[in-house]
């Protein structure tokens, strides 16, 4: 069963598309059982079991709390594995994708929406945990590369840095992959269609709380007091000149004030003694997160004590930069190549300033990561067109994964495992 719509090459589509159904079947049962990060009891079962019937090697649960980890072993020759007895490693490569929901309310009506109110599978980690197991599954039937596969099934994404917790609890001590990759469905790029650059990938993000202290005091009486409102309101406005008058031109960086708390809503006439501000900051460099950093805690200062007020900054840096490396980058967009076309991959493809905490994996390991179409438009007979499945955008409470293009992504995480660790 090929999926509608879409044409792909080679035999890892063509055996993963026979059992396009039982993924189908797979991935609206855990949309249906939407987990927050660290809590994906059920998810990670339901991975554990499949992997189990898959006929993997190993099965590894519990990593970074409710992570699981399978290794499958593939056969004893072939280039990359002859070239490694010459070393004490093993020639190992490593497939990631993640399991969490979100905390938000879905409002679609088909079948398998979530079950659980106030939590939804909004950004399709459910479609990328059933790529994985879609590749397991081929993996372990075939078993036509030299080495291990690695398939790292994380929990956590989601802003709780679930990546950086199987790290410290040994992931790569335990499984010394020697590179990583990852995907990501993006309903911005058709079905049928890859991305990828051989840089920048994803954003940076930090986390910036600042804290004013004024003096409150009488509405009425505005100049006994020092207003810590006012004093937000130029800080915001400061901030905005950061990256028009201190990043370079042809370097990236956003930051968005999010948050504004300061006094009661009900006290109309009171000037409050502190006021907060929350929100992000969005880098590609260093160079430029570190600059952001300083520029940040000097303005707040500076603006503050202007009005007789004090500002202080906490910079909390939460995800680092999420960078291809070249060569993993070169094998990873052959594969796509090799699997759609080289018309349907787009090799410099735009950065996004989101984040993503596969980051963390790559600041230890070698490592590429992809996006995979999957929005699909359709024609509305007057010239224009209407959503289709997969056409709102991630986060979206109409959002949902297009399960057309599940043999697609798990055809791509296996030819990245049989073009890493090729047999002769």
């Amino acid at each position: 069963m090929r999926a509608p719509g879409l044409r792909a090459n080679g035999r890892a589509f063509a055996q993963i598309a026979e059992f396009h159904p039982e993924l189908t079947a797979f991935r609206r049962d855990l949309h249906a059982h939407p987990e927050l990060g660290f809590e994906e009891v059920y998810t990670s079962s339901r991975v554990a079991h499949a992997l189990r019937l898959c006929g993997v090697d190993e099965v590894h649960t519990g990593i970074g709390k409710t992570g699981v980890v399978a290794v499958i072993r593939g056969q004893q020759t072939g280039a990359a594995f002859k070239s490694a007895l010459t070393s004490d490693l093993r020639p190992m490569v490593g497939l990631r994708s993640d399991m969490d929901a979100l905390p938000m309310t879905e409002h679609n009506e088909f079948g398998w929406k979530s079950s659980k109110p106030g939590l939804m599978h909004g950004c399709g980690h459910d479609g990328h945990t059933t790529m994985l197991v879609g590749a397991a599954r081929y993996l372990a039937e075939t078993r036509r590369f030299a080495g291990d596969a690695v398939l790292v099934f994380q929990p956590a994404e989601e802003g709780r840095g679930g990546a950086d917790a199987m790290i410290k609890d040994g992931l790569f001590e335990r499984f010394p992959v020697q590179a990583i990759y990852a995907m990501h469905n993006w309903p911005a790029m058709p079905p049928g269609t890859i991305g990828i650059n051989p840089g920048p990938m994803m954003a940076a993000a930090d986390r910036i709380t600042i804290e004013i202290t004024g003096r409150g005091g009488h509405g009425a009486h505005a100049y006994l007091t020092v207003d810590p409102v006012l004093v937000a309101a130029h800080i915001i406005t400061a901030l905005q000149s950061i990256v028009s008058r201190n990043v370079k031109a042809m370097d990236n960086a956003v930051i968005s004030v999010c948050s504004v708390q300061a006094g009661d809503p009900g006290a109309m006439s009171v000037v409050p003694g502190h006021a907060t501000l929350v929100g992000t900051v969005r880098t590609f460099r260093p160079e430029v997160q570190d600059l952001v950093e300083r520029r940040l805690k000097e303005l707040c200062a500076g603006v503050a004590q202007g009005f007789g007020a004090t500002a202080t900054v906490h910079y909390e840096r939460i995800y680092p930069a999420t960078i291809n490396t070249p060569a993993e980058y070169l094998l990873a967009a052959s594969v796509a190549d090799q699997l759609v076309g080289p018309e349907n991959v787009v090799r410099n493809l735009e950065p996004s300033m989101g984040a993503e905490d596969f980051s963390f994996m790559l600041r230890q390991r070698p490592g590429a990561y992809l996006r995979l179409g999957q929005g699909e438009q359709i024609p509305d007979g007057q010239g224009g067109s209407v959503g289709g499945v997969g056409s709102h955008f991630l986060h979206n409470s109409r959002y949902d994964f297009n399960d057309s293009v599940l043999p697609l992504g798990a055809a791509l995480f296996a030819g990245i495992v049989e073009r890493a660790l090729p047999l002769v």
